[in-house]
């Protein structure tokens, strides 16, 4: 199974508090593991601005509405910089199927700060990981669901409603599901 640029959409009964009503962009799937972005959680503490100060870079455009998500518990400190736009593709660039492409170089962030940046874009600090056949165990014990990635979800802004939202992309109430797992 490769989700690659598939969305993982946690179901209420995820044990893990860090992952509850998330919905993950898996950027690369393999039998070596798997890794992603949350893109429906924005980080309380620190703004785009900050980010950019911290590198010493100087915004010539008002940046200070673009929201910083919570890419995932792993790495924190690192910057991930999601898009749609491949012609603007780094070196190191990781295409994400035909949709999306996953940069992490500084340079990205200096377009996005003098508005040449690529649109419409995504800016996470840390990412989730899983390790070898760790995320087909989740899957398989009901932790999550899997729905096609659209940019109207990735890229949406709807952040508190996301998780109903991608729900309903694969024909599913919200308010139908059960914390508690089983089977038939």
């Amino acid at each position: 199974m490769d989700l690659t640029g598939q969305l993982l959409i946690a179901m209420p009964g995820m044990s893990d508090p860090r992952f509850s009503r998330s919905v993950v962009l898996i950027c690369a799937h393999s039998d070596e593991g798997a890794m992603g972005l949350i893109v429906n959680k924005r980080a309380r503490r620190i703004s785009l601005d900050e980010v950019f100060a911290r590198l010493d870079i100087k915004p010539s455009q008002d940046t200070s509405t673009m929201p910083v998500h919570i890419g995932g518990p792993v790495e924190t400190q690192r910057g991930f910089v999601l898009h749609q736009d491949q012609t603007r593709l780094a070196a190191d660039a990781l295409t994400i199927g035909d949709d999306y492409a996953l940069t992490a170089t500084q340079d990205i962030l200096n377009d996005i700060a003098i508005g040449a940046g690529p649109e419409p874009v995504l800016f996470a600090l840390g990412y989730s990981g899983w390790g070898p056949g760790q995320l087909e165990g989740e899957i398989g014990q009901n932790g999550w669901l899997t729905a096609a990635a659209t940019p109207e979800l990735v890229f949406g802004g709807a952040h508190e409603v996301m998780w109903e939202m991608a729900l309903r992309s694969i024909g599913i109430d919200p308010i139908t599901l059960s914390a508690a797992a089983g089977r038939a």
